[in-house]
């Protein structure tokens, strides 16, 4: 996906801007969004906005919906080559 915004997300406002990102690029509004993944619009709109406390399962939901998923790596620690 060109132009898509990815790297480290280090707080949930970091995953609201990629989703929402994601969602204007497919020219979706966030209602026809929250129809599609089965969430209500007031989810999706927190989820946008870096609510923190948004359920990890519906955001999962989200992101399989939008064809983005999330994967976790090992942190190095600083000056680590490994």
């Amino acid at each position: 996906m060109k132009g898509l915004p990815n790297g480290k997300i280090e707080n949930a406002a970091d995953l609201g801007k990629i989703v929402k990102y994601k969602r204007a690029k497919d020219r979706l509004t966030q209602a026809d969004t929250a129809a599609l993944c089965e969430v209500g619009n007031r989810f999706l709109s927190e989820l946008e906005n870096g609510k923190p406390t948004v359920q990890l399962g519906k955001i999962l939901q989200v992101l399989k919906c939008l064809g983005l998923e999330v994967r976790v790596v090992p942190r190095g620690w600083p000056g680590d080559t490994k």
